[in-house]
């Protein structure tokens, strides 16, 4: 018996299978390594050189499979003869099927004849032949591309590309058209003599991305086109020209992975008609990165030429720009964290020489666990915060915008607290502190140049909580709170610099001091009573309410009136949420005085997610309060959803109403039709600027994107069947 050269191992067992028992279903078993394995309904060997498999055949060899109605092969020219319906998948899940062919034993090279090919379960490449070459390329003659199920012979895909010639390089994944014609509906939009494309397979591919359309009535209408380059596996760049009447923009994203950590870089130069005087712009870099010893480094640095750019060219809402370094470590019962921000100011209303730019801290916590009991915290901060103005604040002088005070403050406590649980099931806690201030002021003449203060206190809390199981694995709480305090000391003359927006909420109900930085703290005889109910059911409903009060010795000026904690007797903190077992989620906070019926802050969110709808609205309150500058109230409620009308269909909407001025901050609406083969969106929105720096602007985008290629995304959740 001859030895066949090409596949030895198929061919001796399938000639021993076939001598044995007669012409029926043959098949070997995981034959060796690199070999072969064939499975047909009938094998029949002509002249001991010419084998013949008919009948559901199938061929594996080397990660490729190969189905056919008939299969020859011929030892002499090594090659493989195919009966259709022939469908050859590659490792890599690519399919190619054709009617007739001939192709070498590998199935590396070969001729296919009426050949159609699908990548990725995606992108469909009919023509009328393809040929296979060193198992890399794939040569297809007289094609039509499309990702869009097409169903039956007259129906016209949404969208084709037909070309002369199509080459398919499956190591680099890529496609290269010639003489390519865009269709839409079979209608010729566009045509490039070249075009090369990346299959859907590859994820990151030098070339260009989707274009959008923009039009504004600021800058007119314009196109962006981004393209892509990458830089080896782990960084990229993305250059975007955006060319409009009005401007010449040329945007810029530069990405790059290490090892420990990441780093982006955004920024845009521009030239265009809204001013005269040069270039504009702006940079942005944001990064991460892990350090020995479990420390963390992040940093953001952001900056632009002037105050209207990036509201003229959406690249920002923001009316100031935070840049920030830090450098932290987080552990069970240690903190380490320093700090480096600077602001840029961009509004009208403020000045970036009398506001603190400048702002260094550090910080330190640690806490033990003592023999004796309870727990004991020490901590210390080192804070420092500079103006860019050099003068002296004079009590003389009128002009407050001139301030030029700078501080640095040490800040250092050691405490000690414990709990313990007493007759009835009620929980009793115990809290001892102890707070060492040093400020150190410069360039302002009304308070001392540099003050030291210790302050200690204690505190002393109950709580009685009463839990029961309702029906249907339902929890409730209900829990009484009372604290008492006492907190000594004198507060020094030190300048209100950073606790000018105190907050009362109920997460610091029983907390020794309410302001949000050390540089404050309240004095004297405290006291809080609270009330917490909670209601438990995660397969129904789940709510929450806070109620609580504060009583201190004497009214506290350094409180702001819409804080709620100004006068001795605070208001009332109301807070609740509500989450029920069909996506509906509500939440509200208030601060409310019953004698004057007045309310200091109010603010509610809602949220509902169910099914193809998702909503979303709030509703900010805050009145006139001269130490938070504000002059009239504010009164602002917003508006966000999204609804899918039907598979293919959805909108989307949001909108911000400001009550106080009788006006709309921001409107938009979003459109998106989405199939298994293209996602086409518009968008329209409108910004009413209030600042003398910033124009109201509309805006209309579009963008397209054919599925099938790696810059359109997927295809498959879209896919269609035909009737």
């Amino acid at each position: 018996m001859r030895q066949f050269r090409a596949l030895p191992a198929l061919f001796i067992l399938l000639l021993a299978f076939s001598l044995h028992a007669g012409p029926s279903r043959a098949q070997t078993d995981s034959a060796l390594q690199d070999a072969a394995l064939l499975v047909a309904d009938q094998v029949l060997v002509e002249n001991d050189n010419r084998l013949i498999a008919t009948g559901n055949v199938e061929a594996l060899y080397d990660g490729t499979r190969l189905t056919a109605a008939r299969i020859i092969y011929d030892q002499d020219s090594d090659s493989l003869t195919l009966e259709g319906p022939i469908y050859i998948t590659d490792p890599e899940g690519n399919v190619l099927s054709a009617e007739t062919g001939e192709v070498d034993s590998g199935m590396r090279n070969g001729l296919l004849r009426g050949a159609r090919m699908v990548l990725d379960q995606q992108l469909q490449l009919a023509s009328v032949e393809a040929r296979r070459v060193e198992g890399r390329y794939t040569q297809l003659s007289r094609v039509a591309v499309t990702s869009c199920q097409v169903c039956g012979n007259n129906s016209a895909p949404l969208w084709s590309i037909r070309a002369s010639r199509v080459v398919h390089d499956q190591t680099e994944r890529q496609l290269y058209f010639e003489n390519a014609q865009l269709r839409i509906l079979d209608v010729p939009v566009f045509y490039l003599p070249y075009l090369r494309l990346p299959d859907p397979t590859l994820d990151r591919a030098r070339g260009f991305l989707i274009p959008s359309i923009r039009s504004t009535t600021l800058l007119g209408f314009g196109i962006k086109v981004p393209y892509f380059i990458p830089i080896g596996d782990d960084k990229d760049i993305t250059l975007t020209p955006y060319l409009s009447p009005v401007t010449r923009t040329l945007e810029a994203r530069y990405r790059q992975a290490f090892r420990y950590g990441n780093i982006e870089l955004n920024g845009a130069i521009t030239r265009d008609t809204l001013i005269s005087d040069g270039a504009r712009g702006y940079f942005f870099v944001t990064g991460s990165f892990t350090l020995p010893r479990d420390f963390k480094l992040k940093f953001n640095i952001k900056t632009t030429t002037d105050d209207a750019y990036l509201n003229d060219y959406d690249y920002s809402g923001a009316n100031r720009l935070k840049s920030d370094l830090t450098v932290s470590r987080f552990r069970r019962d240690e903190m380490i964290s320093a700090s480096l921000r600077h602001y840029e100011i961009l509004s009208d209303s403020e000045s970036n020489a009398t506001q603190p730019s400048i702002i260094s801290s550090a910080e330190y916590e640690r806490r033990y666990f003592p023999r004796f009991g309870g727990e004991i915290r020490l901590g210390a901060e080192l804070h420092n915060h500079f103006r860019y103005s050099t003068l002296d604040v004079d009590s003389d002088d009128d002009d407050t915008l001139v301030d030029g005070r700078d501080v640095t403050r040490l800040n250092a406590d050691i405490s000690w607290r414990d709990r313990w649980t007493l007759a009835g099931g009620i929980r009793a806690g115990a809290l001892g502190q102890l707070w060492i201030d040093r400020f150190w002021v410069s360039q302002d003449s009304t308070r001392p140049a540099n003050v030291s203060q210790l302050t200690p206190a204690v505190a002393v809390d109950l709580r009685w909580p009463w839990a029961r199981a309702g029906v249907n694995g339902a929890r409730w709480l209900i829990e009484p709170i009372a604290q008492a305090g006492w907190i000594g000391g004198e507060r020094v003359q030190v300048t209100n610099d950073e606790s000018t927006r105190p907050e009362f909420d109920e997460g610091n109900l029983l907390s020794l001091s309410r302001f949000p930085v050390p540089d404050r703290r309240e004095r004297g005889y405290t006291s809080a009573l609270g009330l917490r109910i909670l209601r438990d059911n995660p397969a129904g409903l789940t709510a929450g309410l806070t109620l609580g009060r504060v009583w201190r010795e004497e009214d506290d000026s350094d409180f702001t009136r819409s804080s709620g904690l100004s006068t001795a007797t605070s208001d009332y903190l109301l807070a609740a949420h509500i989450d029920t077992s069909n996506g509906l989620v509500l939440t509200a906070r208030s601060l409310f005085d019953p004698a004057d019926q007045s309310v200091a802050k109010a603010e509610a969110r809602a949220i509902w997610s169910k099914g193809l709808m998702d909503l979303g609205a709030a509703y900010v309150l805050l009145p006139t309060d001269p130490d938070e500058d504000r002059d009239q109230a504010q009164s602002e409620w917003s508006f966000d959803g999204k609804y899918q009308f039907t598979n293919n269909w959805a909108a989307s909407a949001e909108t911000r109403y400001d009550f106080a001025d009788q006006r709309f901050a921001k409107t938009g609406l979003d459109i998106e039709y989405q199939n298994e083969c293209a996602v086409v969106n518009f968008s329209a929105s409108r910004s009413y600027a209030s600042s003398d720096s910033l124009v109201p602007s509309t805006e209309f985008g579009l963008t397209v994107a054919l599925k099938g290629f790696s810059t359109g995304g997927s295809a498959g959740e879209y896919r269609r069947s035909c009737r």
